[in-house]
């Protein structure tokens, strides 16, 4: 094995694709452009304030499996709670959105079962696929079309479409309304990842409950949501949404679910009070698109003299083409050593040929943060070729 583990380092160094973990530091004079924590939530007092509580009265984990001893009134409330803000019917609390992925994924899998799914899925929905032994048709990107071609001759008897509501690297939005059609055309079941979007999309009075909420797709038979408590709601964790039927099965097949230790008590606090913060301050929801639209418009002209041209996305998700691998990496170190920290995606995070910089517009972001950072941006970008 030790060669063979050499050999698989050389591989990495010479492709420029070394991975350490980032330790993150408390750096005040740090603007962060790379965390998911689009509400600035993870630090808020009342979420800390929470956790402190659901400690003093349930202890810091959740002591065993939620089928054993690990369920709380903590956690079926909110499990009430996150059905009541997108709209669905239940929901099942996983102890992250990995797992939840994994669980309704090889909960709905299997031989009989069809996954059509978006070629930019998560990693987390790909393993799911995988686990499930199910046979897997990729579709083009957002190709509603082409999605229709994976559907047309299928010979199982279930089918399931899935695709995230707003993509985690590109930050565009998934068409949603087509897909629901789709599957209602094909008698399959439509899975969207919120991961991206809770929190952030919605318009109205649902500002911040996801891009479900308010839509024909909320409480729909056939639409099964996955979200996670660990971006714009600051705690840790994820959830299932969809009818008492699917909630259900998962409890009685999901493995991930069955066999893993339960939310800790903490963080499914922290996640209840962040639920009752996004319904109390919807601010913080549009000024994450008020601050996307700043930095896609600030960093346009470096961004036309490389040739790219990128949309302002549909949450809180900028993404920016680069080079290579190695530019990438190279541009984000560079971003870092002056005061800017921001994502680095790279193969196998993303295909080959398309690794980028990812921003993320957050809502306590303040105007000379982003001026600030995007001057720094602007100067790498110029001299990247």
């Amino acid at each position: 094995m030790t060669p063979w583990l050499q050999d698989q380092a050389r591989v990495r160094e010479r492709r420029g694709l070394v991975r350490s973990p980032l330790v993150r530091g408390v750096n005040p004079g740090m603007i962060d452009l790379a965390s998911n924590d689009y509400l600035g939530l993870a630090t808020d007092p009342r979420l800390a304030e929470a956790a402190q509580e659901a400690i003093a009265m349930w202890g810091t984990g959740a002591t065993s499996s939620r089928l054993v001893a690990g369920t709380t009134e903590l956690h079926l409330e909110l499990e009430h709670e996150l059905a009541h803000l997108i709209g669905a019917d239940a929901a099942l609390v996983f102890s992250s959105g990995y797992l939840a992925n994994l669980g309704v994924t090889t909960a709905l899998g299997g031989p009989g079962t069809l996954m059509v799914a978006d070629e930019q899925c998560h990693a987390s929905l790909m393993d799911g696929f995988r686990l499930s032994r199910s046979e897997v048709k990729n579709f083009r990107h957002n190709s509603v079309e082409d999605a229709a071609k994976a559907l047309a001759n299928r010979i199982q008897p279930r089918a399931v479409i899935a695709v995230e509501s707003i993509y985690s690297v590109g930050g565009d939005a998934s068409p949603l309304a087509e897909l629901l059609e789709l599957a209602e055309t094909h008698d399959a079941m439509l899975l969207v990842d919120e991961a991206h979007s809770l929190g952030v999309a919605g318009t109205g009075s649902q500002q911040g409950c996801g891009a479900i909420a308010g839509t024909r797709l909320a409480g729909h038979p056939n639409v099964i949501v996955t979200a996670t408590l660990s971006k714009a709601l600051g705690s840790q964790g994820g959830a299932v949404l969809g009818s008492t039927l699917v909630r259900d099965h998962l409890v009685n097949r999901a493995r991930s679910f069955i066999f893993d230790t339960a939310l800790a008590p903490p963080a499914a606090a922290a996640a209840l009070a962040a639920i009752g913060i996004i319904r109390a301050e919807p601010w913080r929801a549009a000024a994450v698109h008020r601050n996307a639209a700043a930095l896609s418009a600030q960093l346009q002209p470096a961004l036309q003299r490389l040739g790219t041209a990128v949309d302002r996305s549909a949450g809180a998700v900028q993404s920016i083409p680069m080079p290579s691998a190695e530019a990438a990496l190279a541009a984000s170190k560079e971003a870092h050593t002056a005061g800017v920290s921001v994502g680095c995606f790279r193969p196998p995070s993303v295909p080959d040929g398309v690794s980028r910089l990812r921003l993320t517009a957050r809502a306590t972001l303040t105007p000379t943060d982003i001026e600030q950072a995007c001057a720094v941006l602007r100067s790498i970008l110029e001299r990247t070729s």
